[in-house]
């Protein structure tokens, strides 16, 4: 079929000729973007060192070298020399913000590789290799810097107090992180979550978040789970927190189990108070005001001495 198509159709002389520029074309660019080597991205952290290399590339040996740069481009359009050879006039270093700390790894215009040390976030960008030469004029070869960051991740409770509208329970924040981390929260408690984020001056991002919801007392000591996601770690960061929801004691008096008599010898009354935070402070009254002389307390206990008196006050919290 291929080949019947082929004898129907066949390939104009015109056509056929702008196959062949199109290829020569294609090669030529192909050997333009070899002459200079270099690694197209690197990443890096603050305070380490990094390498970039570059090394020319001429295979029929025709090309005179006069001169390589290593440019700088933190944005677009601004460029800044920071390192240059000559073979004659040696090394300079015009940008004052790297001149004590690039230095040349080969005294060699065919391999003018470079060492950055103590790196700083600002440091990242595109560094190209460019060469003077003689007879094409300049060739280059860029490497994009990636300055990473690992956050510093962190997360608390919020105490609150319960009550009727959606408040913030726990907070969590990924610090200073390049790229920006991702922020989630696990969670059985109904509720909903709010993040926002910060740019830093030296490219690195601050992610916050904040978990939301209607604190009820059954939501004190429940875990809610902060998971922080980010380029630069092995695996997500996972926090737990435990809600912390300060409510009025609901208080209830036990021991009174309807079978009171005069003469009864272990009859007891024990007050129990679930609050948060917990009660500090227990006092017991009868109905009268005070209580009768028949009766001890003991903390959140109170003890009859004579039950058959005992039982005819009432006695109030």
């Amino acid at each position: 079929m291929a080949r019947d198509y082929a004898s129907r159709c066949p390939v104009s002389p015109v056509r056929n000729t702008w196959l062949v520029a199109a290829a020569i074309l294609l090669v030529a660019k192909g050997v333009v973007a070899q002459k200079v080597r270099v690694e197209e991205e690197l990443e890096a952290y603050p305070t380490e060192s990094v390498d970039l290399r570059c090394q020319f590339i001429d295979g029929g040996g025709r090309t005179k070298l006069t001169q390589v740069s290593w440019i700088w481009e933190p944005t677009d359009g601004q460029r800044d020399n920071i390192a240059v050879y000559h073979p004659i006039y040696g090394q300079s270093f015009p940008n004052p913000s790297f001149r004590d700390r690039v230095v040349f790894l080969h005294n060699s215009l065919e391999n003018p590789s470079i060492r950055i040390s103590n790196l700083r976030m600002s440091d990242a960008g595109r560094y190209t290799c460019e060469y003077a030469t003689y007879p094409s004029g300049n060739e280059q070869g860029t490497t994009t810097l990636i300055m990473l960051a690992k956050p510093k991740n962190s997360a608390k409770v919020v105490t609150v107090q319960a009550g009727t509208k959606s408040v913030v329970v726990a907070q969590c924040e990924a610090a200073e992180g390049k790229p920006a981390a991702t922020i989630k929260w696990l969670a059985s408690v109904g509720g909903n979550h709010s993040t926002s984020t910060t740019n830093g001056p030296d490219g690195t991002v601050t992610v916050r978040s904040e978990y939301r919801l209607v604190p009820t007392p059954t939501d004190n000591g429940r875990e809610v789970t902060c998971m922080v996601d980010q380029r630069t770690q092995e695996r997500p960061w996972v926090y737990p927190v435990k809600l912390s929801v300060e409510y009025p004691p609901s208080v209830s008096i036990e021991g009174y189990d309807n079978n009171w008599y005069v003469g009864r010898s272990d009859a007891a009354l024990l007050c129990l108070a679930n609050a948060n935070p917990a009660p500090t402070t227990i006092t017991w009254t009868a109905a009268s005001g005070s209580l009768p002389d028949t009766v001890v307390v003991d903390g959140n206990k109170l003890i009859g001495e004579e039950g058959g008196r005992r039982s005819q006050h009432h006695i109030h919290l």
